[in-house]
């Protein structure tokens, strides 16, 4: 667990996660840019992406889709919905 959006990139590139939970409103630089980066890293362009937030308008899930998310929840997240969407990950 990190706490910026920094620190994720740093972590990430070390740990290289197969799933992410990652929230849209970060100190230092966003969840979208932090999404976008993890893209472009080798060894990370396959992680599971989930946008974590407390956003969840129609506008919101589409930039979470174009900064490279694989699923969007809205805080608090749903347990099951969690669950289904990481045994799709397994």
């Amino acid at each position: 667990t990190v706490y910026d959006g920094m620190a994720a990139l740093r972590v990430a590139g070390e740990f290289r996660p197969e799933v992410v939970l990652l929230d849209i409103g970060l100190p230092g630089i966003s969840g979208h840019e932090v999404a976008r980066r993890l893209r472009r890293e080798v060894g990370l362009e396959d992680a599971f992406l989930v946008a974590l937030t407390g956003y969840g308008q129609e506008e919101d899930r589409r930039q979470s889709h174009e900064a490279g998310f694989d699923a969007h929840l809205v805080k608090p997240a749903d347990p099951a919905r969690l669950q289904e969407l990481l045994a799709v990950t397994g």
